[in-house]
């Protein structure tokens, strides 16, 4: 499937974008194929709130044959060259909500629509056709919240003790890559108001490297690399108003689609893919939340980063109702009912509440409040477990 441009929203769907960046061989493929392929597994299904449904049934089908290629014949996917792909993830709730709680949910799916590009873009220079797709297909990036940018654990390895050459020719490839397609992408030199606000880099093949964590992943970058990300730091914010409210190098992720031995690769050793959702739907909140509330963001920076999703994620955190009228109730509804200081707290919830708010959304069968306080939890989780580190601007 080609990159997808946003679907207009339906009236009980919420959409997030994320979009992956890493170079060729880095694991793209593999990591979307886990995320997937686990989410169709009996464990899964029986155990989840939500079922994770692959909006192109072709494309749903190729990624879980991907998986089983991995868990039973220890085979990894194709890489893909120069494709970038879009994948569309539907995130329906498996149990119907109780008979009030409708109106209780200011949705009842989420929307994930995850982004993949070619690292091939970011390492050759590209003419003609090529190189206007490439253009094409980033505009789509525009749309996401967040972006990963991947380190591969395997040269890091084939770099050990020297893995500053390593990461300077990859930031530097990010940021080269970035700079060429500039000038196609802002109009008239503007800078743009929807842009990628927040930039992880996720250590791709983690399970390379078992005595690394988050902070000594962010350690490792600072000293091997901090000049290099903090050029391309300043070209990522100077496509966007507003680069106050960017953090580009301040998360950091761990990620490893399974535990890869010849002959063998055994996929219940996976670390931080089940954290794609999490970051995707309730990052981009918390962070929104807090520079709204630290900083004046231009009207325009604001309503972009506040807008109907974020109120709506918000609502659904706490679990607030919205009048108790059919959902969704228009956006100037849903705007009149909250404000960023409730949604800053909603995404702030410490953990005996989130775990509080989570029991009694089970109980009341609120199934969006529930799923998205697991979302949170299991990213604080993730925090004390140094698999993530997040970024405290």
């Amino acid at each position: 499937m080609p990159y997808l441009e946003p679907m207009p929203e339906k009236k009980n769907e919420l959409e997030q974008h994320i979009a992956v960046f890493g170079e060729s061989s880095s694991g793209k493929t593999v990591l979307v194929s886990s995320f997937y392929g686990a989410a169709q597994q009996a464990a899964f299904v029986e155990n989840s709130l939500y079922r994770v449904v692959a909006n192109d049934i072709g494309q749903g089908s190729r990624l879980n044959r991907n998986y089983l290629g991995m868990r039973d014949e220890a085979t990894p996917p194709l890489a893909t060259q120069f494709a970038a792909t879009s994948y569309a993830f539907s995130i329906k709730l498996k149990e119907p909500p109780a008979a009030r709680a409708p109106k209780d949910q200011p949705f009842d799916a989420l929307r994930l629509v995850w982004h993949d590009y070619p690292g091939e873009w970011f390492e050759q220079s590209l003419t003609g056709e090529e190189a206007q797709r490439r253009i094409d297909t980033f505009r789509a990036l525009l749309h996401s919240d967040v972006a990963l940018l991947l380190v591969d654990g395997q040269r890091l390895l084939d770099h050990a003790g020297e893995e500053e050459r390593y990461l300077k020719s990859l930031f530097n490839n990010y940021m080269n890559g970035l700079l060429t397609l500039k000038d196609d992408v802002l109009v008239d030199g503007k800078p743009l108001v929807q842009f990628p606000r927040i930039w992880m880099v996720a250590l791709s093949k983690a399970d390379l490297l078992p005595d690394m964590d988050a902070y000594a992943f962010r350690d490792m970058l600072d000293l091997k690399a901090a000049d290099d990300i903090n050029e391309l730091r300043s070209v990522l914010k100077s496509f966007v108003q507003a680069p106050d409210a960017m953090s580009v190098g301040e998360d950091f992720l761990l990620l490893s689609s399974g535990k890869f031995e010849p002959g063998k690769i055994d996929l219940s050793e996976r670390r931080g893919v089940d954290l794609v959702l999490p970051v995707a739907s309730i990052l981009p909140l918390e962070r929104h939340a807090r520079w709204a509330k630290l900083q004046n963001l231009p009207g325009k920076v604001a309503e972009n980063l506040l807008g109907a999703g974020f109120y709506v994620l918000g609502a659904a955190l706490l679990g607030k109702k919205f009048f108790g009228k059919a959902i969704p109730l228009p956006l100037a509804a849903a705007l009149a009912f909250l404000n960023k200081d409730v949604v800053d707290a909603a995404s702030r919830v410490a953990n005996d509440a989130l775990r509080d708010l989570n029991e009694k959304a089970l109980a009341k069968r609120n199934y969006v409040t529930a799923t998205l306080t697991q979302f949170q939890l299991d990213l604080n989780t993730a925090e004390a477990k140094r698999t993530l580190l997040r970024s405290a601007k």
